[in-house]
């Protein structure tokens, strides 16, 4: 019986069996592997890291694509950054905005996405609100006249081809294209084993915005606790919403869920006390 070991970290690494190969290939940009695990149901790593696995991607998007758009309240024109694999994409098209933009660096995630995990995008990529763009993301971000109301980055760790997505260039290009009150959240990694990336992402993302801070998660697939998604605006009172408003608002869009739900909104933005220390750290 195969098993593929993701090691992370030099001294912890985790491992799922392979009940079930469906694609393994090298793109032009990295290697891709799909494979379902009894456990987990189907799985995607790029590169030898887990990306997301069926049975917990719902907390994962859930929570970087409504938080924002609950937040914001009057969000039309979205742009994903990654998220290859629909997931993101699913939850924004439950929400009434006019367009969402997606960036993707490699058309083979979201072919092989399509094909072999068909309920993470649930048919989105034929919502007729897309435009779907094969390119770099900071790329786009450089050389777009275009204005959003929500900018998601669903990116891959900072390695690799996403690695440009936690430079003080891309925070500073997606800080231009926002409208005003407009909304950036990032994925940002699991601070108990990746405190520096939190301490980096704090200091270069807080120079573009007067509001900067994280929320967390927790993603069973993600090896270490807490998720951190990074939260970037210069709108105070985005995040500052009484829970009786943000359950009004969320009653009213009637969107089903499977972890979100607005206490769970509000109550995410408080941190747990480690990551405090490293944020002051940072500061220091």
């Amino acid at each position: 019986m195969k098993h593929f070991k993701e090691t992370l970290y030099d001294a912890v690494c985790q491992e799922y069996r392979i009940d079930k190969l469906y694609f393994e290939h090298k793109t032009d940009h990295q290697h891709l592997m799909i494979f379902h695990n009894a456990m987990l149901g189907r799985v995607m790593t790029l590169d030898g890291i887990v990306q997301t696995t069926e049975a917990d991607e719902f907390i994962y998007h859930e929570m970087l694509a409504h938080v924002p758009m609950i937040a914001h309240t009057e969000a039309k024109h979205v742009l994903i950054i990654g998220g290859g694999d629909g997931g993101m994409l699913r939850e924004i098209c439950k929400h009434p905005i006019d367009s969402v933009t997606q960036v993707e660096i490699d058309q083979a995630v979201v072919d092989m996405s399509i094909e072999y995990l068909p309920n993470h995008s649930a048919g989105a990529y034929d919502d007729p609100r897309l435009e779907l763009v094969i390119d770099d993301g900071i790329n786009f971000l450089k050389n777009t006249d275009k204005k959003f109301d929500v900018i998601i980055s669903d990116s891959t760790d900072p390695i690799g081809p996403g690695e440009v997505l936690f430079s003080d260039s891309f925070y500073a290009h997606a800080k231009r294209c926002l409208n005003l009150n407009g909304i950036l959240v990032t994925q940002n990694g699991v601070p108990f084993f990746q405190k520096d990336e939190v301490q980096t992402t704090y200091q270069r993302m807080g120079e573009n915005f007067s509001d900067m801070t994280f929320y967390c998660a927790p993603v069973p697939t993600y090896y270490g606790g807490f998720m951190t998604f990074a939260w970037g605006t210069d709108n105070p009172l985005a995040r500052s919403t009484d829970v009786s408003v943000i359950e009004s608002r969320w009653n009213h869009l009637d969107i089903p869920t499977r972890y979100y739900n607005p206490a769970i909104h509000q109550s995410s933005f408080a941190l747990p006390q480690y990551i405090v220390n490293a944020l002051n750290d940072a500061e220091g």
